[in-house]
């Protein structure tokens, strides 16, 4: 878990989606999460995380509900929520922390 402090330990914001393959809800916010890193370019960063490639930090994070959306600025959750977002929503909260 050590690398996950250091993805979230930057001074910009960092998007982490947590996201499992076979949820239909999951795989439908792909194509938004595209679009939200493109709109931020270098200001910010969007990781997607696989719950089943990382139980434990799921379970750590206390993931119940997929997709689970955090953003993380210097090593603190900023903000959290589970279900889709849409990327104009998901652009407007991350810029309120750039």
């Amino acid at each position: 878990m050590s690398k996950f402090g250091e993805l979230i330990d930057l001074s910009i914001p960092v998007l982490l989606d947590f996201y499992a393959d076979w949820n239909e809800q999951s795989t439908s916010m792909h194509p938004v999460l595209r679009d939200v890193a493109a709109a931020l370019g270098d200001k910010g960063k969007v990781i997607k995380i696989d719950v089943d490639k990382n139980k434990e930090l799921s379970q750590a994070l206390r993931i119940k509900g997929l997709p689970t959306l955090m953003i993380y600025k210097k090593g603190e959750m900023v903000w959290r929520q589970s279900g889709e977002q849409d990327a104009n929503t998901l652009i407007g909260i991350l810029n309120e922390y750039i």
